[in-house]
This record gives structure tokens, sequence and C-alpha cells, in this order.
């Protein structure tokens, strides 16, 4: 006769791990379909980052105009400084053949020229006033040999700032390449950003700038403020003739600009010189405080840091190169923070 066994019971700590691991599994699959799925931020939401994007590359921008500024005066006065170099060596040359022509009368007529005894001497400055002191030398040979030790002590100046601006130079180009980075990188994050949109959010994007820039326009052409005269006037003619150029960060015309490069060119046009970035414009003439006391053409500066500036247009607008993806164009004074105008 077959025996029959009672099946063996799970262990109750068996039991209480297998229990947990199934609510577990019960919880973690509610969860994964109660979840929601990561949202895609919004038009306005990528316009908003996107637009601190360009604030961020505009500051940089401007810093690295300034470097660009510092490097072309920079090589302008290396090369300045390396023409004297030259210059003065040729003069030098003529003044040692000179003391070279004593030497060899005097030569001539028996003796050695203290001239010559002067080159061979490990200290020329001693020697010469020594040989001052004891009538050695007449004083053509005195007039002479003093013009070549000033002339020595003045290329030896001339030599080391043209040292110290190369260095100077070479640091300004590392900065200048750093700047160049930096502006590329937030220009390339605005750009991903602006790829998560669709073609029609872009098309509402744009639309909304044109609606913007046609309404500013308006407003400025149709406002009731003194016109642009004399010079000012004339730099804010030839900013107007640019309106719908590419904004083209580093650029200053004459097809594309960015902010600073867009004031400077107009103003170049009416036969003035501005220095090239917001920042020096905004120490470039008298500050006007008040935005009722603007005249058409003067300089706005925007931002505390002040690395945006435009053109004043009338009637609450100004004229100016915005940022990347856009164009020059008029827009209200209060979409950015005023800080003051410069009358040039």
């Amino acid at each position: 006769m077959a025996s029959h066994r009672r099946p063996k019971q799970p262990s109750r700590t068996r039991v209480t791990v297998l229990t947990t691991a199934a609510a577990a599994a019960v919880a973690l699959s509610a969860n994964a379909a109660n979840a929601a799925p990561s949202e895609k931020p919004s038009k306005d939401e990528v316009k908003s980052k996107v637009d601190k994007l360009y604030e961020e590359a505009e500051k940089a921008t401007e810093k690295l105009n300034g470097a660009k500024e510092k490097q072309e005066k920079l090589q302008k006065q290396i090369s300045s400084l390396q023409d004297n170099v030259a210059r003065g060596q040729e003069e030098l040359n003529e003044l040692r053949d000179g003391l070279g022509s004593m030497a060899s009368a005097q030569y001539r007529t028996g003796g050695i020229d203290p001239s010559v005894a002067l080159f061979l001497s490990s200290d020329p400055d001693d020697y010469l006033d020594k040989a001052s002191a004891m009538d050695q030398l007449s004083a053509q040979q005195v007039e002479a040999l003093k013009k070549v030790q000033e002339k020595q002590r003045s290329l030896a100046q001339q030599r080391s700032e043209a040292s110290e601006k190369l260095k100077d130079l070479a640091d300004t180009r590392t900065e200048l390449a750093k700047k160049k980075k930096e502006v590329q990188g937030k220009l390339g994050e605005a750009q991903k950003l602006l790829n998560t949109l669709t073609a029609k959010e872009k098309a509402a994007l744009d639309a909304e700038q044109a609606r913007a820039s046609r309404a500013s326009e308006r407003n400025a052409l149709g406002g009731s403020s003194t016109p642009a005269s004399g010079r000012a006037g004339a730099a804010f003619s030839a900013a107007q003739s640019k309106i719908g150029s590419p904004y083209v960060y580093g650029a200053s015309g004459p097809s594309s600009f960015d902010c600073s490069g867009l004031t400077s060119w107009a103003y170049a046009q009416a036969d003035v010189a501005i220095p090239r970035t917001s920042q020096a414009q905004a120490n470039a003439g008298t500050r006007i405080y008040s935005q009722s006391d603007l005249q058409v053409g003067d300089l706005v500066i925007f931002y505390g840091d002040m690395h945006h500036v435009g053109l004043y247009a009338g009637n609450g607008q100004v004229l100016h190169a915005p940022r990347t993806g856009t164009v020059v164009r008029y827009e209200s004074i209060g979409n950015m923070p005023f800080q003051f105008g410069v009358r040039i």
C-alpha cells in the first residue's frame, strides 16, 4: 500500500520574501503605467532659454570685440616700434661709421683713436667719463660718442618695449580664441534648443518677431520725436539703410553686423570715429539718463554691464542689431533694461 505524505510547506521566511517581491513588482508596474512621459518644453520655454543663451553669447561677443580691437592696436604699435628700431639701427651704424673715419684719420697721423679704445672697453660709459676728463678726446669726438650712446640706449628701450607688446599680443590672441570658443558654445546650445521646435513653432516665433518689428517701425517713423540732424542724423540714416542685414557676431559691416558693429559703422559713415565695443561707446559722449531727453541718433546703452547698444529711433524705439538669428531692425526701447543714452 502506497504511503501518502503531506507536501512540505514553505517556510514563513520564504513566504514573506516572495510576498514582498511580488508587492514590489506590482508597485513598480503601477508606477510605470502611471508615470507621465517626459514633456517636451513649450515654444515659449524654448524661446526664453534661447534668449538667455543669446544674451550670454552677446556678452562674450563684446569681450571678443574688445580683444580684437586690442590686438589690432598692439599690431600697429609693434609695427611702428619695429620700424623705429630699424631706422635707429641705421642711424647707429652711420654714427659708428663716422667714428671709424675719425679713428682711421688719427691712425694715419699716429696713435690710437680713443674711440677705438672706447669700443674695446668693457665699460664704455666709465671710459667716456674718464677720457673726457683727461681731455683725451676732441669736442667733436665726444659729441659723436654721446650720440652713439644715446642711440644705443634708445634702441635697447624700444626693443624691450616691442618685446613686452609681443608678449601682450600673444596673451590677447589666447583670450581671443577663448572668447570665440565661448561664443560658439553658447550659439551651439541655442541652436540645439531651437532644433527641438517643430517647423510650425519656428514659423510662429518668426512671425511674432516680424510683427513686433513692424509695429516698432511704425511707432518710430510716425512718432513726434525731434528728427535727427547733423552727424547724428547722418549716422542714423546710414543705419536705416542696413535694415534687414543679418546679425553676425564680431561683424562691423557693411553687409552684416553685431550691435556695436552697427553703431560704430553708422557713425563712421558720418565721419565720426567711435570705439568698437558697447562698453567703450558708453563713454564716448555725454550721457543722457532720461529717455524723454533722447534724440534720434543718440546711442542707447542697455543692461547693467553695458553689453548692448543701439541707436535711438524716436518715440520710444531703437534701431539695432539684436542678436544671432535676427536682422537689423526697430524694437521698443522697453524690451531691454535701459541704462542711459550717449550723445556723440
